[in-house]
Protein backbone atom coordinates (compact mmCIF):
# COMPACT_ATOMS: atom_id res chain seq x y z
CA UNK A 1 0.00 0.00 0.00
CA UNK A 2 1.17 3.67 -0.69
CA UNK A 3 1.31 6.34 1.46
CA UNK A 4 -2.28 7.71 -0.49
CA UNK A 5 -3.83 4.39 -0.39
CA UNK A 6 -2.88 4.36 3.35
CA UNK A 7 -4.55 8.23 3.38
CA UNK A 8 -7.35 7.34 2.05
CA UNK A 9 -8.09 3.96 3.80
CA UNK A 10 -7.15 5.64 7.38
CA UNK A 11 -9.59 8.84 6.32
CA UNK A 12 -11.49 8.39 9.51
CA UNK A 13 -8.68 8.25 12.11
CA UNK A 14 -6.42 10.90 10.63
CA UNK A 15 -9.27 13.18 10.92
CA UNK A 16 -10.26 12.30 14.31
CA UNK A 17 -6.33 14.00 15.25
CA UNK A 18 -6.76 16.76 13.76
CA UNK A 19 -10.36 17.37 15.00
CA UNK A 20 -9.03 16.72 18.60
CA UNK A 21 -5.75 18.82 17.96
CA UNK A 22 -7.40 22.17 16.30
CA UNK A 23 -10.44 22.18 18.23
CA UNK A 24 -7.78 21.86 21.51
CA UNK A 25 -5.87 25.16 20.28
CA UNK A 26 -9.10 26.84 19.13
CA UNK A 27 -10.10 30.52 21.01
CA UNK A 28 -12.65 30.00 23.45
CA UNK A 29 -15.03 32.19 21.64
CA UNK A 30 -14.57 30.46 18.27
CA UNK A 31 -17.92 29.52 16.81
CA UNK A 32 -15.91 26.87 14.52
CA UNK A 33 -17.74 23.32 14.66
CA UNK A 34 -16.27 19.89 15.36
CA UNK A 35 -18.01 19.72 12.10
CA UNK A 36 -16.38 22.29 10.05
CA UNK A 37 -12.97 21.09 11.33
CA UNK A 38 -13.61 17.78 9.88
CA UNK A 39 -14.26 18.86 6.52
CA UNK A 40 -11.33 21.17 6.63
CA UNK A 41 -9.51 17.89 7.11
CA UNK A 42 -11.23 15.63 4.83
CA UNK A 43 -10.78 18.09 2.15
CA UNK A 44 -7.09 19.17 2.25
CA UNK A 45 -6.48 14.84 3.18
CA UNK A 46 -8.41 14.28 -0.19
CA UNK A 47 -6.52 16.45 -2.14
CA UNK A 48 -3.00 15.62 -1.23
CA UNK A 49 -3.81 12.32 -2.08
CA UNK A 50 -4.35 13.15 -4.95
CA UNK A 51 -1.50 15.50 -5.92
CA UNK A 52 0.38 12.12 -4.83
CA UNK A 53 -1.13 10.05 -7.42
CA UNK A 54 0.00 12.56 -9.82
CA UNK A 55 2.49 11.23 -12.45
CA UNK A 56 6.03 13.72 -11.44
CA UNK A 57 9.29 13.82 -13.13
CA UNK A 58 12.24 14.92 -11.48
CA UNK A 59 12.41 18.56 -13.08
CA UNK A 60 8.55 18.77 -11.80
CA UNK A 61 9.93 17.90 -8.18
CA UNK A 62 12.46 20.47 -8.06
CA UNK A 63 10.40 22.80 -9.39
CA UNK A 64 7.81 21.85 -6.49
CA UNK A 65 10.37 21.92 -3.55
CA UNK A 66 11.36 25.52 -4.73
CA UNK A 67 7.95 26.51 -4.12
CA UNK A 68 6.11 27.18 -6.98
CA UNK A 69 2.67 27.01 -7.24
CA UNK A 70 0.14 24.94 -8.94
CA UNK A 71 -2.50 26.72 -10.94
CA UNK A 72 -4.12 29.48 -9.22
CA UNK A 73 -7.87 28.03 -9.42
CA UNK A 74 -6.33 24.52 -9.26
CA UNK A 75 -8.02 22.26 -6.27
CA UNK A 76 -5.43 22.51 -4.24
CA UNK A 77 -5.19 25.86 -3.88
CA UNK A 78 -8.87 26.03 -2.99
CA UNK A 79 -8.61 24.20 -0.16
CA UNK A 80 -5.86 25.91 1.17
CA UNK A 81 -7.79 29.06 0.95
CA UNK A 82 -10.97 27.73 2.25
CA UNK A 83 -9.35 26.31 5.21
CA UNK A 84 -7.62 29.67 5.69
CA UNK A 85 -10.76 32.04 5.40
CA UNK A 86 -12.08 29.31 8.31
CA UNK A 87 -9.51 29.64 10.36
CA UNK A 88 -8.85 33.76 9.80
CA UNK A 89 -12.99 34.21 10.34
CA UNK A 90 -12.90 32.31 13.69
CA UNK A 91 -9.87 34.05 15.10
CA UNK A 92 -7.37 31.02 14.95
CA UNK A 93 -3.52 32.64 15.08
CA UNK A 94 -1.37 32.27 11.93
CA UNK A 95 0.68 30.00 14.10
CA UNK A 96 -2.40 28.23 14.93
CA UNK A 97 -2.47 27.43 11.19
CA UNK A 98 1.11 26.54 11.17
CA UNK A 99 0.64 24.08 13.83
CA UNK A 100 -2.44 22.32 12.62
CA UNK A 101 -0.38 21.62 9.55
CA UNK A 102 2.62 20.05 12.25
CA UNK A 103 0.23 18.05 13.52
CA UNK A 104 -1.13 16.71 10.67
CA UNK A 105 2.28 15.38 8.77
CA UNK A 106 3.28 13.91 12.31
CA UNK A 107 -0.14 12.04 12.57
CA UNK A 108 0.21 10.75 9.02
CA UNK A 109 3.69 9.79 9.13
CA UNK A 110 3.45 8.36 12.56
CA UNK A 111 0.47 6.29 11.70
CA UNK A 112 1.72 5.09 8.46
CA UNK A 113 5.15 4.06 9.63
CA UNK A 114 3.67 1.01 11.39
CA UNK A 115 2.67 -0.52 8.02
CA UNK A 116 4.88 1.42 5.48
CA UNK A 117 7.24 -0.43 3.32
CA UNK A 118 10.63 0.17 3.75
CA UNK A 119 13.36 1.24 1.59
CA UNK A 120 13.70 3.50 -1.50
CA UNK A 121 9.86 3.40 -2.16
CA UNK A 122 9.07 4.64 1.51
CA UNK A 123 11.54 7.42 1.16
CA UNK A 124 9.66 8.61 -2.03
CA UNK A 125 6.21 8.11 -0.37
CA UNK A 126 7.61 10.67 2.33
CA UNK A 127 9.54 13.20 0.13
CA UNK A 128 5.92 13.44 -2.11
CA UNK A 129 3.66 13.52 1.20
CA UNK A 130 5.44 16.60 2.67
CA UNK A 131 5.98 18.12 -0.96
CA UNK A 132 2.33 17.99 -0.85
CA UNK A 133 1.24 19.61 3.09
CA UNK A 134 4.13 22.17 2.49
CA UNK A 135 2.38 23.34 -0.51
CA UNK A 136 -0.98 23.52 0.84
CA UNK A 137 0.81 25.08 3.79
CA UNK A 138 2.44 27.74 2.38
CA UNK A 139 -0.87 28.41 0.04
CA UNK A 140 -2.81 28.57 3.49
CA UNK A 141 -0.88 30.84 5.37
CA UNK A 142 -0.33 33.09 1.39
CA UNK A 143 -3.87 33.43 1.91
CA UNK A 144 -4.24 33.49 5.67
CA UNK A 145 -1.85 36.72 5.47
CA UNK A 146 -2.96 38.26 2.34
CA UNK A 147 -6.26 38.54 3.70
CA UNK A 148 -5.19 39.79 7.40
CA UNK A 149 -3.52 42.61 5.41
CA UNK A 150 -6.36 43.53 3.35
CA UNK A 151 -8.30 43.38 6.37
CA UNK A 152 -5.93 45.82 7.98
CA UNK A 153 -5.25 48.06 5.45
CA UNK A 154 -9.50 48.38 5.17
CA UNK A 155 -9.31 49.82 8.92
CA UNK A 156 -6.93 51.85 8.27
CA UNK A 157 -8.39 53.68 5.26
CA UNK A 158 -11.56 53.91 6.59
CA UNK A 159 -10.06 55.21 10.14
CA UNK A 160 -8.21 57.61 8.27
CA UNK A 161 -11.25 58.71 5.97
CA UNK A 162 -13.41 59.40 9.24
CA UNK A 163 -10.57 61.05 10.83
CA UNK A 164 -10.74 63.97 8.07
CA UNK A 165 -13.95 65.39 9.61
CA UNK A 166 -12.65 66.15 13.40
CA UNK A 167 -10.04 67.43 11.85
CA UNK A 168 -11.24 70.14 9.85
CA UNK A 169 -13.92 71.25 12.30
CA UNK A 170 -10.62 71.69 14.37
CA UNK A 171 -8.70 73.41 12.04
CA UNK A 172 -11.65 75.80 10.54
CA UNK A 173 -12.34 76.74 14.28
CA UNK A 174 -8.73 77.68 15.03
CA UNK A 175 -8.34 79.70 11.92
CA UNK A 176 -11.43 81.68 13.11
CA UNK A 177 -10.02 82.04 16.53
CA UNK A 178 -7.07 83.47 14.95
CA UNK A 179 -8.79 86.27 13.49
CA UNK A 180 -10.27 86.86 16.80
CA UNK A 181 -9.06 90.41 17.89
CA UNK A 182 -10.34 90.37 21.94
CA UNK A 183 -8.09 86.98 21.67
CA UNK A 184 -5.05 87.57 24.41
CA UNK A 185 -1.06 87.07 23.30
CA UNK A 186 -1.27 83.39 25.06
CA UNK A 187 -4.40 82.38 23.92
CA UNK A 188 -3.15 83.41 20.17
CA UNK A 189 0.37 81.33 20.32
CA UNK A 190 -1.57 78.45 21.96
CA UNK A 191 -3.78 78.78 18.94
CA UNK A 192 -1.47 78.91 16.56
CA UNK A 193 0.14 75.58 18.14
CA UNK A 194 -2.81 73.71 17.84
CA UNK A 195 -3.32 74.60 14.05
CA UNK A 196 0.13 74.11 13.12
CA UNK A 197 0.12 70.75 15.29
CA UNK A 198 -3.35 69.80 13.58
CA UNK A 199 -2.23 70.29 10.36
CA UNK A 200 0.12 67.78 10.42
CA UNK A 201 -2.10 66.03 11.82
CA UNK A 202 -3.79 66.44 8.21
CA UNK A 203 -0.36 65.48 6.41
CA UNK A 204 -0.24 62.33 8.39
CA UNK A 205 -3.57 61.38 7.71
CA UNK A 206 -3.65 62.21 3.70
CA UNK A 207 -0.60 59.92 3.03
CA UNK A 208 -2.85 56.79 5.73
CA UNK A 209 -5.06 57.42 2.54
CA UNK A 210 -2.50 57.01 -0.12
CA UNK A 211 -0.45 53.96 1.33
CA UNK A 212 -4.22 52.33 2.01
CA UNK A 213 -5.11 53.27 -1.60
CA UNK A 214 -2.42 51.76 -3.27
CA UNK A 215 -1.90 48.82 -0.89
CA UNK A 216 -5.66 47.83 -1.66
CA UNK A 217 -4.78 48.21 -5.54
CA UNK A 218 -5.62 51.22 -6.51
CA UNK A 219 -4.10 53.99 -8.71
CA UNK A 220 -3.02 56.63 -6.87
CA UNK A 221 -5.33 59.74 -8.04
CA UNK A 222 -3.70 62.58 -10.36
CA UNK A 223 -4.33 65.53 -12.83
CA UNK A 224 -1.56 66.65 -15.14
CA UNK A 225 -2.06 70.36 -15.74
CA UNK A 226 0.35 73.01 -16.70
CA UNK A 227 3.12 73.40 -14.65
CA UNK A 228 6.24 75.07 -14.05
CA UNK A 229 9.06 72.86 -12.45
CA UNK A 230 11.15 75.60 -11.07
CA UNK A 231 8.05 77.09 -9.67
CA UNK A 232 7.42 73.95 -7.51
CA UNK A 233 10.71 73.35 -6.26
CA UNK A 234 10.77 76.57 -5.27
CA UNK A 235 7.53 76.98 -3.56
CA UNK A 236 8.39 73.56 -1.98
CA UNK A 237 11.93 74.77 -1.03
CA UNK A 238 9.74 78.10 1.02
CA UNK A 239 7.64 75.96 2.84
CA UNK A 240 10.66 74.10 4.06
CA UNK A 241 12.41 76.64 5.03
CA UNK A 242 9.35 78.19 6.92
CA UNK A 243 8.93 74.87 9.02
CA UNK A 244 13.08 74.45 9.46
CA UNK A 245 14.15 78.26 9.57
CA UNK A 246 17.87 76.85 10.05
CA UNK A 247 17.91 74.59 7.40
CA UNK A 248 20.52 75.58 4.32
CA UNK A 249 18.43 74.96 1.08
CA UNK A 250 19.86 76.11 -2.27
CA UNK A 251 17.76 75.54 -5.69
CA UNK A 252 18.94 75.10 -8.93
CA UNK A 253 16.86 75.03 -11.68
CA UNK A 254 18.72 74.68 -15.34
CA UNK A 255 16.83 74.77 -18.64
CA UNK A 256 12.66 74.70 -19.50
CA UNK A 257 11.20 73.45 -17.12
CA UNK A 258 7.26 73.72 -18.05
CA UNK A 259 5.56 70.45 -18.56
CA UNK A 260 2.22 68.82 -17.66
CA UNK A 261 2.25 67.23 -13.82
CA UNK A 262 -0.23 67.29 -11.10
CA UNK A 263 1.19 70.70 -9.32
CA UNK A 264 0.27 68.98 -5.53
CA UNK A 265 1.88 66.02 -6.02
CA UNK A 266 5.21 66.79 -7.23
CA UNK A 267 5.47 69.46 -4.77
CA UNK A 268 4.62 66.85 -2.05
CA UNK A 269 6.90 64.71 -3.45
CA UNK A 270 10.10 67.55 -3.43
CA UNK A 271 8.69 68.41 -0.02
CA UNK A 272 9.13 64.84 1.55
CA UNK A 273 12.76 64.58 -0.06
CA UNK A 274 13.39 68.04 1.63
CA UNK A 275 12.08 67.29 4.82
CA UNK A 276 14.07 63.61 4.61
CA UNK A 277 17.20 65.68 3.85
CA UNK A 278 16.85 68.36 6.68
CA UNK A 279 15.84 66.02 9.64
CA UNK A 280 18.23 62.96 8.35
CA UNK A 281 20.79 64.52 6.91
CA UNK A 282 23.35 67.74 7.82
CA UNK A 283 24.64 70.62 5.95
CA UNK A 284 23.47 72.01 2.71
CA UNK A 285 21.19 70.31 1.49
CA UNK A 286 20.84 71.42 -2.93
CA UNK A 287 17.42 71.01 -5.30
CA UNK A 288 18.37 70.56 -8.84
CA UNK A 289 15.67 70.38 -11.49
CA UNK A 290 16.67 70.32 -15.44
CA UNK A 291 15.28 69.26 -18.37
CA UNK A 292 16.34 66.85 -21.04
CA UNK A 293 15.08 64.96 -24.15
CA UNK A 294 11.58 65.41 -22.92
CA UNK A 295 12.29 64.17 -19.34
CA UNK A 296 12.66 66.12 -15.85
CA UNK A 297 14.96 65.08 -13.28
CA UNK A 298 14.59 66.18 -9.78
CA UNK A 299 18.06 65.59 -7.39
CA UNK A 300 17.71 66.29 -4.05
CA UNK A 301 20.93 65.88 -2.37
CA UNK A 302 22.46 66.46 1.35
CA UNK A 303 25.59 65.66 3.77
CA UNK A 304 25.93 63.82 6.82
CA UNK A 305 25.83 60.22 7.28
CA UNK A 306 25.84 57.33 4.36
CA UNK A 307 22.33 55.56 4.53
CA UNK A 308 23.21 51.89 5.40
CA UNK A 309 23.49 49.55 2.24
CA UNK A 310 21.46 46.90 3.97
CA UNK A 311 18.78 49.44 4.00
CA UNK A 312 18.89 50.68 0.60
CA UNK A 313 16.61 47.87 -1.09
CA UNK A 314 13.94 48.35 1.64
CA UNK A 315 13.92 52.09 1.47
CA UNK A 316 11.15 52.91 -0.56
CA UNK A 317 9.35 50.62 1.14
CA UNK A 318 6.47 51.65 3.68
CA UNK A 319 7.05 51.90 7.39
CA UNK A 320 10.90 51.01 7.04
CA UNK A 321 13.59 52.39 9.12
CA UNK A 322 17.19 52.86 8.50
CA UNK A 323 19.16 53.10 11.42
CA UNK A 324 23.49 53.97 12.06
CA UNK A 325 25.17 54.25 15.80
CA UNK A 326 24.89 58.13 15.05
CA UNK A 327 20.99 58.59 15.19
CA UNK A 328 21.17 62.50 14.55
CA UNK A 329 23.67 61.82 11.76
CA UNK A 330 21.20 59.82 9.67
CA UNK A 331 20.39 60.31 6.13
CA UNK A 332 17.59 57.93 5.88
CA UNK A 333 13.56 58.38 6.04
CA UNK A 334 11.24 56.69 7.79
CA UNK A 335 7.36 56.09 8.20
CA UNK A 336 5.68 56.29 4.70
CA UNK A 337 6.97 59.66 3.39
CA UNK A 338 9.52 57.91 0.83
CA UNK A 339 6.73 55.46 0.04
CA UNK A 340 4.59 58.00 -0.92
CA UNK A 341 7.35 59.90 -3.08
CA UNK A 342 7.81 56.47 -5.19
CA UNK A 343 3.91 56.50 -5.37
CA UNK A 344 3.73 60.39 -7.03
CA UNK A 345 6.49 59.06 -9.09
CA UNK A 346 5.14 56.01 -10.67
CA UNK A 347 2.18 58.07 -10.87
CA UNK A 348 3.57 60.51 -13.47
CA UNK A 349 5.08 57.26 -15.42
CA UNK A 350 8.40 58.41 -13.85
CA UNK A 351 11.30 56.53 -11.30
CA UNK A 352 13.14 57.60 -8.16
CA UNK A 353 16.25 56.65 -6.90
CA UNK A 354 18.75 56.86 -4.54
CA UNK A 355 22.66 56.94 -4.15
CA UNK A 356 24.61 57.42 -0.73
CA UNK A 357 27.69 57.22 0.13
CA UNK A 358 30.44 59.29 2.41
CA UNK A 359 30.60 61.90 0.20
CA UNK A 360 26.53 62.76 0.56
CA UNK A 361 22.96 61.26 -0.47
CA UNK A 362 21.52 62.08 -3.48
CA UNK A 363 17.76 60.93 -4.38
CA UNK A 364 16.70 61.26 -7.70
CA UNK A 365 13.58 61.64 -9.47
CA UNK A 366 12.64 61.42 -13.45
CA UNK A 367 10.00 61.78 -15.11
CA UNK A 368 8.30 62.75 -18.71
CA UNK A 369 7.47 66.40 -19.42
CA UNK A 370 4.02 65.38 -20.39
CA UNK A 371 3.36 61.70 -19.25
CA UNK A 372 0.14 60.59 -20.62
CA UNK A 373 -3.07 61.61 -18.94
CA UNK A 374 -4.35 58.89 -16.15
CA UNK A 375 -6.64 56.54 -17.60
Amino acid sequence: MDLADFIEANMQALVDDWAEYALAISQEDSQLTESQLRNSAFDILTAIAVDMREPQNAAQQESKSRGEKHAPHSRFNEVAHLHAEDRLSHAFGINDVVAEFRALRATVLRRWQTTSPGGVLALQQMIRFNEAIDQVLAESVRHYVRRTERIRDLFAGVLAHDLRSPLGAILNSSEVLLHDEGLSSAGMRAVAFIQRGAMRMKQLIDDLLIFTRTRLGDSLPVGFTPQDMGRICSDAVDEVRAAYPDALIELRPAGDLRGRWDGGRIGQLVVNLLTNAVRYGSGQIVVEARAHDGQVAVVVSNEGNPIPERALPTLFDPLTRASTPDRSGMAAGTGLGLYICRCIASAHQGTISVESSEAGTRFTVQMPCSPSSPG
